[in-house]
């Protein structure tokens, strides 16, 4: 797992359509941005865990959604 802080979103009106509902978030993990995929909900300056390869991508059952990190949990405390 990663961890790191939510700096933004990423916005993108086109998309294809196997990507479930959620928002594509830009997140700090130690100097490097990486853009993860938010099925929870998070907000900017949020701590958040991250997975990535296919752990991330087996997440979802219902379609085969092309995520390579995935949000998985908010920290509510350190």
């Amino acid at each position: 797992m990663i961890r790191g802080t939510v700096k933004g979103r990423v916005w993108s009106s086109k998309h294809i359509e196997t990507l479930p509902n959620g928002a594509l978030l830009e997140v700090d993990a130690d100097g490097a941005t990486i853009v993860a995929f938010d099925p929870l909900g998070c907000a900017i300056g949020e701590e958040v865990l991250i997975t990535q390869g296919s752990v991330a991508a087996a997440f979802f059952t219902k379609h085969k959604a092309p995520v390579d990190a995935l949000i998985i949990g908010s920290i509510d405390e350190t």
